[in-house]
């Protein structure tokens, strides 16, 4: 499978498509990556060197890609973090252009806006263009639960709310729903929860939450279930293997106590991983 990942790129670390592009390519596609940024590392550290990338210059190299024949067979447009309209707008021409070349591809968008322990921590105007703009033109989103709140205007803890919240932004545009991280006040001490919401129906699976967080790791859940969604159709068993790599990857960073994700030594968790979790369709 042919993907074109418009995100943000980090030389130190692993975030947006210094995250996203190695697994899709250990699982076999052929990754197109556009940068939005180019950083020595992400902002979490307070310091950083490098620049932001222009919807110009966006627009550029999705050009010269089309010019080559690239697009003709993408099917699956990831985007993550968007810094601004400008970025936004050529992001969505992208989308465009691909699906004029290849009406079968969907675009799956991670609405990166911020989450519950930090709050929004996008500009107002990155706010809008989210939830007003790219959100309704998206295929897939990967909202975490804070953010699928914020889309909606809603404040989803229980599963009965966290769907109704879902049917929301599904009727607004995307089809199929991701949210990660859930959190549900009645679930067993130290886990945590991904829900995958179709036409078809509504799955969740539960893994051991460990007890700390890294930037990166919903940039490789969304890259994978998207990507094993576009594959099989399976919105289930999409749901299954990503919560088993990425609880993998996470595990595996956590006993090496690692400042960043150990996203190459963790590869065989993409292709094979050891650990299995149920997932059950809760509608």
């Amino acid at each position: 499978m042919r993907v074109l990942s418009i995100q943000s790129c980090v030389s130190y670390g692993h975030v947006g498509n210094s995250a996203a592009v190695f697994p899709l390519q250990r699982l076999g596609h052929e990754v197109m990556p556009v940068h939005t940024v180019v950083f020595s590392n992400h902002t979490g550290y307070g310091a950083w060197g490098g620049q932001l990338i222009s919807g110009d210059v966006v627009r550029d190299i999705v050009k010269g890609i089309d010019e080559r024949g690239g697009l003709d067979d993408v099917e699956l447009v990831l985007s993550g973090y968007q810094g601004g309209n400008d970025i936004g707008d050529a992001i969505l021409e992208a989308v465009a252009l691909v699906k004029d070349r290849n009406p079968q591809a969907i675009y799956a968008c991670d609405p990166v806006l911020g989450s519950a322990k930090s709050g929004c921590f996008v500009a107002p105007e990155v706010q809008t263009l989210i939830r007003d703009r790219v959100v309704p033109q998206a295929d897939l989103i990967t909202p975490n639960q804070f953010e699928l709140g914020f889309i909606t205007g809603t404040d989803p803890h229980t599963l009965e709310e966290t769907l109704t919240s879902v049917d929301l932004v599904r009727a607004e545009g995307p089809s199929t729903v991701l949210v990660t991280s859930v959190f549900r006040p009645d679930r067993p001490e130290d886990t945590i929860e991904m829900l995958a919401v179709t036409d078809d129906g509504a799955w969740i699976v539960q893994t051991p939450q460990l007890p700390f967080k890294r930037n990166g790791s919903g940039d490789v859940a969304a890259a994978l279930f998207s990507s094993h969604f576009r594959s099989s159709g399976d919105p289930a068993k999409a749901l299954g293997r990503t919560a088993a790599s990425v609880y993998e990857l996470l595990r595996n960073t956590f006993e090496a106590d690692s400042r960043e994700l150990l996203l190459i030594e963790s590869q065989e968790a993409y292709v094979a991983p050891q650990t299995t979790f149920e997932v059950r369709q809760v509608r």
